[in-house]
């Protein structure tokens, strides 16, 4: 890296970061009961003014901030692995159906076999996530022309319907299990506490990492898998690593926070430009660390936004994702020309 590209790289990690930790104190700050930003930080450092304050922050507000922060983390990953992995620009765990496997499968496990805990129907939506993403893969290929980001994208709005039919079909039989499914099902950090994301957070870490050790390789296959093999790139070896962390981060995420769909197939988007301007080039080794840190940023914003825009009610923060992130899905199938099927 030149002298002159060094100060741009360093904006690219400081401008992120920076933003990231003043969305963790808005989002802590802003809600039924709004706490200053002073009194936030005298709390966090050990000085609450008041008990109430203190309970609230400890109780409620932090642990759905570490929440944004690994759920969205895990969100932006995958979709920036599967973007990569897939050469598709239009790669998302929602658009790809994965997230959607996942919650069929929680599903069947809420209302079939009564489970009612993370630790209890997460290795449900693992599996839900691994059957959704090579479904989608195998239906993408089908075809002369082969797998193309289009047929893919196809293939997960078609997944996704089919297995939200399937979903539904399920929760409405067990009027208990609706009532514990349909807010889970919009998207939100609300309703869980600190002991679900421990629960969950080693699979994401096992994810995250997996994740992060593949970005050179994923430099090597960006070049064409011959080129790849030439340098010594086992294809094979990390598209079963790739799809493993998919699923480790995709099931992990879906488990706590419900489906929430476009963080994954944004992030990375603005992740590109921003390295583009930095001027590091589309390397995953800049690409997949900032798109963990940004997608948690528009998970907070949206989750800050959400308790803000309707006060009293909360609006769920995967509706609000939803808001900017299908404008957005709109506009790149566009770009990728539909007349190409």
């Amino acid at each position: 890296m030149t002298g002159a590209k060094v100060p741009r790289a360093v904006l690219l990690v400081a401008l992120p970061g920076g933003a990231l930790v003043a969305l963790c104190l808005l989002s802590i700050a802003f809600g039924a009961l709004s706490v200053p930003l002073d009194q936030v930080v005298s709390t966090l450092v050990g000085n609450p003014p008041n008990s109430r304050i203190d309970s609230v922050i400890w109780s409620v507000r932090l642990p759905r901030t570490a929440l944004g922060l690994a759920a969205g983390a895990a969100l932006g990953l995958s979709g920036c692995l599967m973007q990569a992995l897939t050469r598709n620009p239009l790669a998302d765990p929602g658009v790809l159906g994965v997230s959607a496997g996942a919650a069929f499968a929680i599903a069947v496990s809420v209302g079939v076999f009564g489970l009612s805990t993370v630790h209890g129907y997460i290795w449900f939506a693992f599996a839900g996530a691994l059957f959704a993403s090579v479904l989608v893969y195998l239906l993408g290929g089908l075809g002369r022309s082969g797998t193309t980001p289009v047929k893919l994208a196809l293939a997960g709005v078609a997944i996704t319907s089919l297995l939200s039919s399937l979903t539904s079909a399920v929760v409405l039989t067990d009027p208990d299990a609706l009532n514990r499914f349909r807010f889970w099902e919009a998207g939100s950090l609300a309703g869980q506490n600190g002991e679900s994301l421990v629960q969950v957070l080693p699979f994401l870490a096992a994810g995250a990492v997996l994740a992060l050790s593949l970005a050179p390789a994923l430099n090597s296959m960006a070049l064409g898998d011959d080129v790849a093999a030439s340098l010594g790139t086992r294809l094979g070896l990390i598209r079963v690593a790739g799809v493993l962390a998919v699923t480790l981060l995709t099931g992990g995420a879906v488990a706590v926070i419900g489906p929430v769909v476009f963080v994954g197939l944004v992030v990375p988007h603005i992740a590109r430009i921003l390295t583009q301007a930095a001027g590091t080039g589309p390397d995953h080794r800049w690409l997949l660390p900032l798109s963990a840190v940004l997608a948690p940023c528009l998970l907070l914003l949206a989750d800050i936004a959400g308790r803000l825009v309707a006060r009293p009610v909360e609006i769920q923060a995967g509706v609000l994702v939803a808001f900017v992130g299908g404008p957005f899905f709109i506009a790149m199938v566009r770009r990728r020309r539909l007349a190409e099927l």
